[in-house]
């Protein structure tokens, strides 16, 4: 399985019926990625219990911050980029999750610190 994928897609469906918070397997990467979605403003408070993560959904006049998630690079098919050929999120209003050699962070905060990286997802 994919972890990644897996707590994606548990944000996303959590946004899909509506609800509060929804809990995801922990792991350090999920951690570091759950805190670059709160810091991009896609989702609400992070709790780190034994082995789960809660994280808090935000919405918006009810409508969900997170729209839409893909994942790019897959366990079986990894998918790395340049700084110059980083992906842009719908001209700028989303995100692309880069893991990079200083740790994870959006394509904006790549380009401004001129590093390339394996792209994890694209949230919009």
């Amino acid at each position: 399985m994919d972890p990644v994928a897996d707590a994606l897609i548990r944000i996303k469906n959590g946004y899909n019926v509506g609800k509060v918070s929804v809990e995801i397997k922990f792991s350090n990467l999920i951690l570091k990625l759950m805190e670059v979605l709160r810091e991009s403003g896609y989702i609400g408070k992070i709790e780190k219990q034994d082995r789960q993560i809660i994280v808090e959904l935000r919405y918006e006049a009810r409508k969900p911050a997170l729209t839409d998630v893909r994942r790019v690079s897959r366990p079986s098919l990894r998918i790395y980029k340049g700084v110059k050929s980083l992906p842009r999120v719908l001209n700028g209003l989303g995100i692309a999750v880069i893991s990079t050699p200083k740790g994870l962070m959006t394509d904006k905060q790549a380009r401004k610190q001129r590093l390339g990286g394996e792209v994890l997802a694209l949230v919009w």
